[in-house]
């Protein structure tokens, strides 16, 4: 089936009255559109109006929207022959491992009687499909997702393999609630085509504590050392901290969920702090990539020991963080690392930035946050 004649025959992506339509975020030509991540150029490309992966698109190289999406009905073809394995994605982050901080859905070509978390189809590796009816003798397939948040659908070959609500599962819930779209085939000679969207309704709203200069406005410099003294600096859409002081929002928030991209040098020290009144009538969580630390990075300063995330220097980590009553809970690139349930500090309060140690710098960006 050609481009042309798939988007005709997409009644279930036309969408009702009001409902946005659908469109291809494939032109058949060209990956116009997508981005090679984490793999050489060679990894994927276009043939015979499909996308192919090719022996260069080893792990962990994936192709990537430019697109965000938060609810949406994607549907697409995929090509298997033989032993073939990838998957498609979606929710997927800037940075960081893509199946633990997004959601993927295996594309496997086996047969399994019994239904597991690797199975094709699967939601991997948390969820197991209803079924598996794959075709995989040089054959094409056809599958659909529907995520309008927290309800989760998926169609293989016209059957319904899942329909979960994802706030009920104790991983899912956690995972980003906006990405990308992505594929990957694990050096396969997977094929994609007739790859379209139909965005539905947003549900969430974030606001922006930093995405450029202009965002500085929303935060003061409340403490800096004389000796060292703090220095955050817009670098365009990243925000740096060095030297040793505070960076608060003017702003105050109780119970939230918090969400941005960090790296720093090797060994860097530093911390989120929240419910920040002033004068260490706050909390704070530890940013500091030493392992064995006495509060490695996702710690809860003076009170729990996080299971540590292994950071890699100078590498972008997502960083999630979710603070209601007396709970906090903390991820890090889609690891939870900290769960505590005996705040005592209630009242509203400030967000921080903390800069520890002259020299080892941190940066931040796509400071985002909602009240819960």
């Amino acid at each position: 089936m050609h481009r042309r004649n798939f988007l005709a025959s997409l009644p279930c992506l036309l969408g009702a009255a009001g409902e946005e339509p659908s469109k291809p975020l494939f032109d058949g030509r060209s990956l116009a559109g997508w981005t090679i991540v984490e793999g050489p150029e060679s990894s994927y490309y276009v043939d015979d109006g499909a996308i192919v992966g090719s022996p260069a698109a080893e792990y962990p190289a994936w192709l990537r929207s430019s697109g965000r999406y938060e609810n949406f009905e994607l549907e697409f073809e995929y090509f298997l022959k033989g032993w073939m394995d990838g998957g498609v994605y979606f929710s997927a982050p800037e940075h960081g491992p893509r199946s633990r901080c997004g959601v993927k859905v295996s594309l496997f070509h086996q047969q399994d009687a019994e239904m597991m978390t690797n199975s094709p189809g699967a939601i991997f590796p948390v969820v197991a499909p209803r079924r598996v009816n794959v075709k995989s003798k040089g054959e094409w397939n056809t599958m659909r997702i529907r995520l309008d948040w927290p309800k989760l659908e998926v169609w293989s070959n016209g059957e319904a393999t899942h329909s979960l609500d994802v706030e009920s599962n104790a991983e899912l819930r956690y995972r980003l609630r906006s990405g990308h779209i992505g594929f990957d085939t694990l050096s396969y000679a997977m094929r994609f085509r007739n790859i379209g969207i139909r965005e539905l309704p947003a549900k969430t709203k974030w606001e922006s504590l930093y995405s450029s200069k202009a965002d500085l406005a929303k935060w003061t410099v409340t403490e800096s050392a004389p000796q060292f003294p703090a220095r955050f600096e817009a670098l365009g859409n990243v925000l740096r901290g060095d030297g040793l002081g505070i960076l608060t929002t003017k702003e105050k928030f109780r119970d939230f969920a918090l969400q941005l991209y960090v790296r720093g040098s090797a060994h860097h020290n530093g911390g989120v702090l929240f419910r920040s009144l002033g004068h260490r009538d706050r909390y704070e969580i530890q940013l500091h990539d030493v392992e064995e630390a006495h509060y490695p990075t996702g710690s809860l300063y003076s009170f729990a020991r996080a299971k540590y995330p292994r950071i890699v220097p100078e590498e972008w980590f997502l960083y999630q963080m979710w603070v209601k009553d007396r709970s906090v809970t903390i991820r890090i690139n889609g690891e939870t690392v900290l769960e505590f349930d005996k705040l005592d500090r209630l009242d509203a309060g400030s967000i921080e930035l903390q800069a520890h140690q002259a020299g080892r710098w941190i940066e931040y960006k796509e400071i985002q946050i909602r009240r819960l």
